[in-house]
């Protein structure tokens, strides 16, 4: 166990086991939480009761699973509002979604990571992995090449460190040297392309969303499936997505993004 680790003690032990749950997307018994826990029996059942007693957690007595709680939805929704580009955002993509009549994702960075923060369905003749509040990795989809490309060597350093290359499809990109050579070409263009690197039949084209100092605050991507259109058909929506991507930058100028 690392250093920060230790000293994260029952907060960070409790906050891991708060992932844990919502890993599963579905409500959960104890044994499929103890098979994933790093912690004994003792200590895993525990932090589950405590959880539950602060409402964190929620416990179905009826068929013995464990959820997310109330108190943690009310803290992720003042978080929604504050500390996520959704609320800005959210006006200007619901104009590209209704112009463009495909899906809109809105992201974030997180850890080296996707995390969608929005999600726009224009059409329900596909779906796509990407959910709101959803974990996504940065190296094979659109919005997170977008930010990695653009983001401060330092950070940008760190945040290929965080990348895990495993491959989902054939087309996904599998070592470092690679992505380093797209993300070149990502800086040359503006525009991130997914060539079915997440999902199989699912492509998207995607650009960051820039402060007015150039930093990092996100990407937007428009998202369909390979029956809808080709990979050079979607240059046909690179105008709107650079256009609503300035426009969310510029609104977000005096916004306080954490970093």
């Amino acid at each position: 166990m690392n250093a920060t680790a230790k000293s994260d003690g029952t907060v960070g032990k409790a906050l891991r086991m708060l992932d844990l749950v919502a890993e599963f997307g579905r409500p959960v018994r104890f044994t499929d939480i103890l098979a994933m826990s790093p912690h004994p029996k003792a200590t895993t059942y525990r932090l589950l009761q405590t959880l539950t007693n602060q409402h964190m957690l929620e416990f179905n007595e009826g068929d013995g699973t464990y959820a997310l709680g109330g108190r943690l939805m009310r803290l992720a929704h003042a978080a929604w509002k504050t500390a996520s580009l959704a609320p800005i955002a959210r006006p200007f993509i619901e104009d590209l979604a209704a112009e463009v009549g495909e899906t809109v994702h809105l992201a974030q960075i997180d850890q080296g990571q996707v995390l969608f923060v929005d999600k726009l369905q224009a059409t329900d003749r596909f779906e796509t992995l990407a959910q709101v509040g959803k974990i996504a990795p940065a190296y094979c989809t659109g919005v997170g090449k977008a930010m990695l490309a653009f983001l401060a060597p330092k950070r940008l350093q760190l945040a290929m460190l965080q990348q895990a290359y495993f491959q989902y499809t054939p087309a996904t990109i599998t070592n470092a040297a690679a992505l380093e050579s797209e993300l070149e070409q990502i800086r040359a263009s503006g525009i991130a392309y997914d060539r079915e690197e997440h999902e199989e039949g699912i492509i998207s084209i995607a650009a960051p969303i820039l402060s007015s100092n150039g930093r990092v605050i996100g990407a937007l991507s428009i998202a369909t499936a390979t029956t809808r259109h080709s990979l050079e058909g979607l240059d046909a929506f690179r105008v709107p997505l650079l256009e609503t991507a300035e426009k969310i930058g510029a609104e977000a100028t005096h916004w306080q993004f954490p970093a």
